[in-house]
């Protein structure tokens, strides 16, 4: 069984990948799985082996120890198939809910990975969960989704959990090949009313083709799950990006919203004038270009990215967010990525008197803008400094928001209760 690195409470330290010891399961590969606890009792397990279900009998065993009534599951559709490992949960822990997604990386105990699994377990000591499924994203009605996250809303608290477990926060993960998050996002915040609520679009790791999402046995694409959990833990629920805007004005000028593609800008091929916009030959964009030259739409005196996913042979421009006519985009310069998120990741710690770990939902552009920059290092290393735990994603929401380029997180202090 692997070893696991426990953490003090009142730690300062980032946590340490754990020695592991081969484990032998029915296949007979050696599975190699990386347990850490964390001192608000999340426990987080990480492998890179490609057997599903020996990750799924670790995490049973882990979850039993822990007495974890709920699981959140992030996952490399390259290391496992959704459906085995969906399978396999049910299989070796058929009384634990889990939740989870296909990814475009894995953030870990030991920083940014890929081709990873990560499963975070959450002990009923000091938390409780409620989740749902909404299938057919492109034919659910708004009203058909906020009156699911009101029925996990009345779940919840019709459900005798202790009184300590006061506090709410609520999660969701679309997936990111569905154009649906904007409306998505929306109707669950309005169900949600005043309850804080971070999320992630599910990732195939660059492929742009399909995302999977899983609860409870369940495997669905164009779908989204939303969970609502309670707790004594104390956390904040944050954001942070890297961009300013420029003088440099793109008009959308011909577009099709419904599959998210821009034809044009300024009236003339879209790709040939962001590629004169940001300085460099059209038939040297790549998914680099685009995660280092961000362009971002006002909304209401902020700015917000909407980044662009590919080239089309035609020359038009795929993007992650909702794009229509008339939409005008100013190209970004990128700030400091490791100070913002340093001082993002500070501000946090001030305000909860210390972090204890961090989930969070880190857009994958993030991810190839800070090897583009060679500081792919220097943000793994802050993450692993600050303990967070999620993924790459293909887009994040924030409240009522669907965003781009942005870390949306929610980070836990040190649970009061027991002092």
């Amino acid at each position: 069984m692997a070893a696991r690195t426990k953490l003090p409470a009142a730690s300062t330290e980032a946590p340490i990948r754990a020695e592991t010891t081969p484990d032998k399961n029915s296949g007979g590969i050696s599975l190699a799985v990386v347990t850490t606890s964390y001192g608000c009792g999340l426990l987080a397990l990480t492998t890179d082996a490609p057997d599903p279900r020996g990750f799924a009998q670790h995490i049973a065993r882990e979850a039993a120890a822990a007495d974890a009534g709920f699981a959140l599951v992030f996952f490399s559709q390259a290391l496992m198939d959704a459906q085995s490992l969906s399978d396999a949960l049910v299989e070796a822990a058929p009384r634990l809910a889990f939740v989870g997604c296909s990814t475009a990386g894995e953030i870990t105990p030991n920083g940014l990975e890929e081709r990873h699994a990560v499963a975070l377990l959450f002990p009923t000591a000091s938390f409780a969960a409620a989740s749902a499924m909404v299938e057919n994203l492109s034919t659910s009605g708004l009203s058909e989704i906020t009156g699911e996250v009101e029925a996990i809303k009345r779940s919840m608290l019709a459900h005798p959990h202790p009184s300590h477990h006061r506090n709410l926060f609520a999660l969701c993960f679309i997936d990111g090949m569905s154009f649906a998050e904007e409306a998505v996002t929306s109707a669950i915040h309005w169900g949600l009313n005043d309850i804080p609520l971070i999320g992630a679009s599910a990732g195939d790791d660059l492929k742009f083709e399909t995302t999977t999402l899983i609860r409870n046995g369940k495997v669905a694409s164009n779908c989204a799950v939303v969970v609502l959990i309670a707790t004594d833990v104390p956390f904040q629920v944050f954001k942070t990006e890297n961009f300013e805007p420029t003088a440099e004005k793109l008009v959308v000028t011909s577009s099709d919203p419904d599959r998210r593609v821009v034809h044009e800008f300024n009236a003339g091929v879209a790709a040939d004038e962001f590629a004169a916009a940001v300085g460099i030959e059209t038939a040297q964009l790549t998914p680099l270009s685009f995660a280092s030259h961000p362009v971002v739409l006002r909304v209401g005196g902020e700015y917000y990215c909407r980044s662009i996913q590919k080239v089309l042979p035609d020359g038009s421009l795929s993007f992650f967010c909702a794009i229509d006519d008339g939409i005008v985009l100013s190209l970004a310069q990128p700030k400091g990525m490791v100070q913002s998120t340093r001082s993002a990741f500070k501000n946090v710690e001030k305000r909860l008197g210390g972090i204890d770990m961090v989930l969070g939902f880190d857009c994958v552009l993030r991810r190839l803008d800070a090897q583009n920059r060679q500081i792919f290092r220097d943000i793994s290393d802050l993450y692993r400094e600050n303990r967070v735990i999620g993924f790459n994603t293909y887009g994040e929401q924030y409240r009522s928001m669907h965003l781009n380029q942005t870390l949306t997180a929610i980070a836990f202090g040190v649970r009061l209760a027991a002092e």
